[in-house]
């Protein structure tokens, strides 16, 4: 097991799902409620690292994060150090590609709220934000919880982008899904068989675990 590459995808799902957490609500919440014009646009926007090939996606990322282009060499400036080929050009880069598994389980859960729930609230004196804190959250949960889930085992399973913007580079941004293809081309499939097993492991243990809460939780609301 190459524990180093591990701890690179376990660091790499947390900290995706910690930051896409708030900006997913926001944007889903957005487009669950409002009604503007080039929302089609926007929501084409997020969903489009579904269908673009992550060789594409991670091709057109290494072209914005790379040290010549403006965005590079502000970090540059300001860090001392590339964006991409490092671990926080590989968050920025896993931010964009987990974009609509964050975003579309989300918006889908406000979209069910009923209307009169809302309207309630508001007439009960509810400010909007704590109706969404005390009414939207809760009744939301479900899709919350599943958009966690797909982010976190995503992330954990992500080969092309991570290895277009990160590369692979030990301790930083080599991830457990190209430490396993290394392992392939080097013929070691007893060490490529024992590390897939263990992120297929992890993976369905982390949805089957935020489901199960979010199932008790939906319980005890019910």
């Amino acid at each position: 097991m190459d524990w180093p590459a591990f701890a690179v995808s376990l660091k790499l799902a947390a900290w995706t799902g910690a930051l896409l957490l708030p900006l997913g609500l926001v944007l889903a919440r957005a487009l669950a409620f409002r009604r503007f014009p080039g929302r089609g646009w926007v929501e084409a926007l997020v969903a489009a690292p579904l269908v673009l090939p992550p060789t594409v996606l991670g091709f057109y990322l290494l072209s914005v994060f790379g040290g010549g282009s403006p965005l590079g060499e502000a970090w540059m400036r300001l860090t001392g150090g590339p964006l991409a080929f490092s671990f926080e050009g590989l968050l920025a880069a896993s931010l964009i590609f987990n974009l609509p598994f964050a975003v579309q389980p989300m918006q889908r859960a406000f979209e069910a709220l009923p209307p009169d729930v809302r309207q309630a609230a508001w007439v009960s004196g509810l400010s909007p934000w704590r109706t969404f804190w005390a009414v939207e959250l809760p009744l939301a949960w479900p899709g919350v919880a599943s958009a966690l889930a797909l982010t976190f085992a995503h992330t954990l399973g992500e080969f092309g982008v991570v290895l277009m913007v990160g590369g692979s580079i030990p301790g930083e941004t080599r991830t457990l899904s190209l430490s396993i293809y290394d392992r392939v081309q080097a013929f070691d499939f007893q060490a490529a068989g024992l590390m897939s097993a263990a992120l297929l492991g992890f993976s369905v243990a982390a949805i089957a675990m935020v489901h199960g809460l979010s199932a008790r939780v939906g319980t005890r609301r019910g």
